[in-house]
């Protein structure tokens, strides 16, 4: 399906590209910045909120979707932020909301889920419930890229990164923007 771009959309597409590619690289400052554990704890949720927020701006779905709809199954270290609920450059709302991996309608009460800590069983469970459906999965650990999800972010004391798993991207009905994954594969440097 193409769907035709004007030049003011294909000029905001670009700078939330160039603003993603900036959040990947200032986070390890922002790390750097933190005085105390709990300073660092704050600064780690907020820097995987904005690259969650950036990977889902360049994220289109076949049916756009007025007000985004996270979910965040299993328990997760870096999502208080995200949980908070928030608004993507573009001004659309994205409400976050939590749900068990079992739960039986997933794939239409979310357009894109936040994966923490999940059994194999839970694992198997919600991929199974995903497998032809739209539905953008990001993984906290980064031991899903291998087994289903989307995104996996990689979250350290220097930085939020993350990597993309292509044949889940292939099979998901979401579209992502090439440049977000050629992103995936460049490092941002150590402060």
């Amino acid at each position: 399906m193409n769907v035709a771009v004007s030049p003011t959309e294909r000029s905001l597409s670009w700078r939330r590209l160039l603003l993603l590619a900036v959040l990947c690289v200032l986070a390890p400052r922002a790390f750097a910045q933190a005085s105390e554990p709990i300073d660092l704890a704050a600064h780690r949720a907020q820097a995987v909120t904005q690259v969650v927020l950036g990977i889902l701006s360049y994220a289109r779905w076949p049916v756009e979707p007025a007000q985004l709809r996270l979910c965040i199954v299993g328990p997760t270290q870096y999502t208080d932020d995200l949980i908070k609920g928030t608004t993507q450059a573009t001004g659309r709302p994205v409400v976050v909301q939590r749900l068990l991996a079992s739960h039986p309608d997933i794939v239409n009460a979310c357009d894109a889920v936040y994966i923490g800590k999940l059994s194999a069983d839970e694992r198997n469970q919600l991929f199974t419930s995903l497998i032809g459906h739209p539905v953008l999965s990001i993984s906290e650990g980064g031991d899903q890229c291998t087994v289903g999800s989307l995104f996996c972010l990689r979250v350290s004391d220097e930085q939020v990164s993350f990597e993309v798993n292509l044949d889940s991207v292939a099979r998901s009905g979401v579209r992502i923007h090439p440049s977000v994954l050629q992103l995936s594969r460049r490092r941002a440097p150590a402060p």
